[in-house]
């Protein structure tokens, strides 16, 4: 298995560890006999010769990175973006001391859990809404898993931490298993592919949330993601990591409201 977790890593940071060989080589049987091709070797072989953005990347990536996500998950950091945050940003508008404007990345977005998690705070925080400009943009390395996310449709397991006031509000229960978030959500969101090692040309955020993502890279491919995030970080944004993420020695010189939550120094640029 290790030609294909060095594979992994060269593409993604991702580093398998050896504990979890023995899942990966299940989940690459499953691509085995999806595609018929004959053993692990031919499989690696045909992935080192097609291009990264052939279909089958993608299934091989979604079936080693895959993981469980819901929304809401994490809630004093959601109690925090409405409650703190929100509350600020909106005074602000009030008081003439910025514009209606926010923009907000999801960038481990996985299926649109967090990103429209996003969207259900800012449409119950901002009463104004029609006055505002919000855009949240969602990003993963799954291309499959984006357009899943563009569907905006939820089980009922990544519904359970929904407020009952924002299901009724913003989601329309499609049968007895299925939500999907309603167009006052899905106007303010958008889902692009990006690989976290590259990166993005986007005008700078007011708050990105990197979450449950960093916890599979090691302490090289973390550094070259948390540059590309703090490059598209307001000066006076917030980054919003997982409890886990293990990131704190990387932004030493930020501000630290939470255990989880970063800033940039007050009156100081963004470090790049």
């Amino acid at each position: 298995m290790t030609a294909y977790t060095d594979l992994i890593y060269k593409t993604t940071g991702i580093r398998i560890p050896q504990q979890k060989t023995t899942l990966m080589s299940n989940r690459i049987r499953r691509r085995l006999r999806a595609t018929g091709i004959a053993d692990f070797d031919a499989y690696l072989k045909h992935l080192r010769q097609i291009s990264r953005d052939d279909s089958e990347w993608d299934a091989f990536l979604q079936e080693i990175t895959t993981h469980e996500t819901y929304l809401f998950r994490d809630e004093v950091q959601w109690k925090w973006f409405q409650e703190e945050f929100l509350a600020g940003v909106t005074l602000e508008a009030r008081q003439g001391k910025r514009p209606r404007t926010l923009r907000v990345w999801s960038a481990a977005a996985s299926t649109g859990d967090e990103a429209f998690t996003i969207a259900s705070c800012i449409a119950t925080r901002i009463t104004d809404l029609s006055e505002w400009k919000i855009n949240i943009l969602g990003t993963d390395i799954g291309i499959s898993t984006i357009e899943e996310a563009r569907e905006a449709t939820f089980g009922e397991r990544a519904m359970r931490l929904v407020p009952d006031n924002m299901q009724r509000r913003f989601f329309t229960k499609l049968d007895e298993q299925r939500w999907q978030a309603k167009d006052i959500l899905r106007d303010m969101v958008e889902f692009r592919q990006h690989n976290l090692l590259d990166a993005l040309s986007e005008q700078p955020f007011d708050v990105v949330f990197l979450k449950n993502v960093l916890i599979y890279f090691d302490k090289e491919s973390k550094r070259p993601v948390i540059r590309n995030v703090l490059n598209l970080l307001r000066p006076n944004g917030y980054l919003v990591s997982g409890p886990a993420e293990g990131v704190s020695d990387y932004l030493s010189d930020m501000q630290r409201p939470e255990t989880w939550l970063y800033q940039p120094p007050t009156n100081q640029p963004t470090k790049k």
